[in-house]
């Protein structure tokens, strides 16, 4: 079994920067892509960032360019670093861990509780 605890939400101003962590515990060693995906009120679950082991990364259209993520696996560890917020990023951003090298959402079958992102306007 794999385990993801998120922390590193709270608070910004628009045009502001937060960094979520993300430590996986368990049977790490199944784990190859890590991901993290927000909710907004009233909005489906979205694939934000992902990377997988082999250091490729995906990022949806409307981060690119303020968002990057970043693996440490000798910490088991993945970062999501957010820059130049807008109000439109406020949501619940979600750690989750799949066991391929693969951004579809039905692989990703490991998630955490999240961690709320506000963004003031």
């Amino acid at each position: 079994q794999v385990q993801v605890v998120e922390s590193g939400g709270g608070l910004v101003q628009a045009g502001g920067s937060l960094r979520l962590s993300c430590a996986a515990s368990g049977s790490i060693f199944r784990i190859n892509t890590m991901g993290w995906y927000r909710q907004a009120p009233g909005k489906q679950r979205e694939l934000v960032a992902a990377a997988t082991s082999g250091g490729r990364t995906y990022y949806a259209e409307s981060v690119k360019g303020r968002f990057t993520i970043s693996r440490d696996n000798a910490k088991n560890s993945v970062y999501l670093h957010m820059d130049s917020l807008k109000p439109e990023d406020t949501a619940v951003y979600y750690c989750a861990a799949a066991k391929i090298a693969h951004y579809d959402p039905q692989y990703f079958d490991t998630w955490g509780q999240g961690t709320q992102v506000t963004v003031s306007s």
